[in-house]
């Protein structure tokens, strides 16, 4: 069917909700089919899939969402890993499978009525993302253009066997929150040949906090060909990883300018594993720090507990988080500014078998100095080398830093290195 067919419903073609509403009722009583969106400017309110359907966005056509809060109804669902009411997503599913959005069309989230919220910190306005799917099966995501999120891009969650390939990711960058796509608590994903321009993380993996009630690992990720532009990272793993994260693939990817290359992020009361992670065939240019793996991370609720910052020892239980077997092949990375990799993990619960082969680090000459990591105590850097604490079994043998000041490896105690 055609959103045309129902342009009797689109007030004079100026606000297509009850037509998307209607065609999407209609095609889930048929149980499921095609719903094609030619070439045109479409505004309307968020709008809810059912399963089984393809929604075909045409070249050439554009969906827009109002810019009015009220058009969002509040429903429940996770925001950074803790139940909320949130508005509707613009495009949204639950409990669906079999749902492919595809085309070659542009969806735009107008987002910039809803940052002025966020700029103002006025906090009690809540944003939605742009496409959340919800404990959906078997989804695919392709071939079109999403800008101006007023939140995250693409968020699944919960879901299972989800295909996100060929997307075009545009969003401005001082928007504030507006990761490209974070997949949480998900299983068997695959991410390709996806542009990626936003203004926080381009690609980010989660899995809950320890607030979460049902916490689920994300597991079984592949990433691949992608360009990562601009970000405050290209691929992060948490902070929410209280379910953990296991066997992650990151190959044959840009990294371009984004603040830094693959960033690991969590802290004490987080829990949850990180592991099984290969990094292989990266190009990274202009990034601060293109690995940084940090377990003092700070951000968010909590984050200025003793706990989070104590470089002291805790005792080890469920509530601390671990991150071992991480594998990184093939990697140049140019123009880098801070440093060439940070990482730090608890003292009580050291990062554990890095291995580094064929890696060669740029330094730029005259770089800015910065922190590569949002921790307590965390140095400001200008073209350092390695930076490592509370880490064993390191074996970096396959690295190179070039035009570094000082130190091409920087280790304490702490560490332990395969030699």
């Amino acid at each position: 069917m055609n959103i045309r067919d129902y342009a009797a419903l689109s007030h004079n073609r100026a606000d297509w909700t009850e037509a998307f509403s209607a065609a999407i009722s209609d095609l889930r009583r048929q149980g499921g089919g095609v719903l094609t969106v030619p070439p045109g400017d479409y505004l309307t309110a968020p709008i809810q899939l059912c399963g089984h359907m393809t929604f075909d966005i045409q070249s050439g056509a554009t969906i827009r969402f109002l810019r009015d809060e009220a058009a969002f109804p509040k429903i429940p669902l996770e925001f950074e890993g803790i139940p909320k009411i949130l508005p509707q997503p613009c495009i949204y599913a639950e409990d669906e499978e079999e749902i492919v959005i595809t085309g070659g069309g542009t969806i735009d989230g107008q987002g910039g009525y809803w940052w002025r919220f966020i700029r103002k910190g006025d906090a009690k306005h809540i944003r939605p993302y742009l496409v959340c799917f919800n404990r959906c099966r078997h989804i695919t995501l392709e071939n079109v253009t999403l800008t101006n999120s007023p939140c995250w891009t693409v968020h699944p969650l919960r879901c299972q066997d989800v295909v996100i390939r060929g997307l075009r990711i545009n969003n401005p960058a001082d928007s504030p929150n507006t990761d490209g796509i974070d997949p949480n608590a998900c299983q068997d994903v695959r991410i390709h040949d996806c542009t990626i321009d936003v203004g926080d993380d381009c690609i980010a993996i989660k899995s809950g906090t320890e607030d979460t009630p049902d916490r689920q690992p994300c597991e079984r990720i592949i990433i691949s060909n992608c360009h990562l532009l601009h970000g405050h990272g290209g691929v992060v793993l948490g902070s929410e990883m209280s379910g953990g994260i296991r066997n992650v693939l990151v190959s044959n990817c840009i990294f371009y300018e984004t603040d830094r290359g693959v960033r690991l992020k969590t802290r004490r009361g987080r829990g949850g594993v990180v592991e099984g992670l290969r990094l292989t065939n990266l190009i990274m240019e202009r990034v601060m720090c293109p690995f940084v793996f940090n377990m003092y991370y700070f951000c968010g609720e909590r984050g200025n507990e003793k706990r989070v910052w104590d470089k002291a020892p805790y005792p080890v239980d469920e509530s601390t988080p671990a991150l071992r077997d991480v594998s990184i092949t093939g990697v140049l990375a140019r123009g880098c500014t801070a440093c060439a990799g940070f990482f730090y993990g608890l003292s009580e619960m050291p990062v554990e078998r890095v291995i580094m082969r064929d890696v060669l680090v740029e330094m730029e000459k005259d770089g800015k100095a910065d922190c590569p990591a949002m921790m307590d105590g965390c140095p400001k850097m200008q073209g350092a080398g390695l930076f490592l604490r509370n880490a064993r079994d390191v074996d970096l043998r396959g690295v190179k830093v070039v035009h570094v000041r000082g130190e091409e490896l920087d280790v304490d105690e702490s560490v332990t290195l395969i030699s």
